[in-house]
């Protein structure tokens, strides 16, 4: 587990420095700022030692790179393409097929996946949001291959070619004590919702808790049922989402699940320590899932994402202890104060909820 900026970034660019065969990275958002020009000039530099560097980037979430960025990336010996370019990418921000997974592979060994984008808000903060907290997984071993096959995919509708297939040494393979790691990728071009069922399934197995951390909880029907389902069946359900949000229709439309599953007997909680971005379900001390997937409708049934699900005590006590320290920097929402809410409070949330869907 790799916490916020500043950890995870130098795990990452430690992982870029080291390598020696290729490297392959596919984000939403790249910013033309500190940390982005960091890892362009890495990424250049390995290029010019040999390293086949291929990078793929989500033409409207990346739309502020600019030009001169890609071509100093391209000029250095960078394979880079934008993932589904569209005209005025600034207008049609929420209305597309996004590409929203963030994934990294190193030479086969390692891999980097989870909700932080490449950009400076996540190691200074944001004015008027504050720090944004957010965590990544570093995974190493056979579930790297994974990785690189979602990667792979998405290269070959980029480019109209895979690139040379990459087999892991047999002698990097640790078969004993390692964690069982499930790579789920889902996205349009797919007849199932994968991310969604494996949510659900975690949802539905459960026996005694459910911890939920999201920045947008806009969840669909199936699984805000399912959670108030868990939550009536005296399930210990949490749910962790922002105080303050990136963007305000979507704050609204998660506060408009709020009271129904405080009556189902669901903890809510506002983190208030800045913008939490995290996307991770703890189930019953035994399950974590981690990745890019939002809990609303935009992840789960419309963009391209990729979400980890890890099957062990030790990690799940990892996340479930930093999932406790988050909570002292959160407040608790009550019914008995949530029904006292402003009546402009209401109506905004029924116009959030009334364009849920699509959120």
């Amino acid at each position: 587990m790799l916490l916020n900026g500043e950890e995870t970034f130098s795990a990452i660019k430690a992982a870029l420095r080291r390598a020696t065969r290729y490297i392959h990275l596919e984000y939403y958002s790249i910013e033309n700022d500190g940390i982005g020009n960091e890892i362009r000039d890495l990424l250049i530099a390995k290029a010019s030692e040999g390293v086949a560097v291929r990078m793929i980037y989500d033409s409207v979430g990346s739309w502020k790179l600019g030009k001169k960025f890609i071509d100093s990336l391209r000029n250095g010996g960078v394979q880079a393409h934008p993932f589904l370019p569209v005209s005025f990418p600034m207008l049609r921000r929420d209305l597309n097929y996004r590409n929203h997974r963030k994934i990294i592979v190193v030479d086969g060994k390692t891999g980097f996946v989870g909700g932080l984008n490449i950009g400076d808000n996540y190691i200074h903060g944001e004015p008027g949001l504050g720090t944004w907290r957010d965590t990544h997984l570093k995974i190493e071993g056979e579930a790297v291959s994974c990785l690189d096959d979602i990667f792979s995919a998405d290269w070959a509708f980029c480019d109209s070619k895979h690139p040379p297939e990459h087999r892991m040494d047999p002698a990097l393979i640790d078969t004993d004590g390692t964690t069982p790691v499930q790579v789920v990728s889902s996205g349009p071009d797919s007849n199932w919702r994968s991310i969604l069922h494996g949510y659900f399934s975690m949802i539905a197995n459960a026996k005694r808790s459910l911890w939920l951390c999201t920045p947008y909880l806009v969840p669909g029907r199936s699984l805000s049922t399912a959670l108030a389902v868990a939550a009536m069946s005296g399930i210990d359900v949490r749910v962790m989402i922002p105080r303050a949000s990136d963007h305000a229709l979507v704050h609204w439309a998660s506060l408009s699940f709020v009271e129904e599953l405080l009556r189902a007997g669901a903890k809510i909680f506002g983190y208030e320590k800045g913008f939490i971005h995290a996307k991770i379900l703890i189930a019953d001390e035994t399950i974590v899932s981690v990745g890019t997937a939002n809990f609303d409708a935009r992840s789960l049934e419309i963009n391209f994402e990729v979400q980890a699900f890890l099957y062990d005590r030790a990690v799940a006590e990892v996340f479930r202890n930093q999932f406790l320290n988050d909570m002292d920097d959160c407040c608790q929402f009550r019914l008995h104060d949530w029904l006292k809410r402003p009546l402009r409070s209401r109506f905004l949330e029924s116009a959030g909820r009334l364009w849920s869907s699509q959120l």
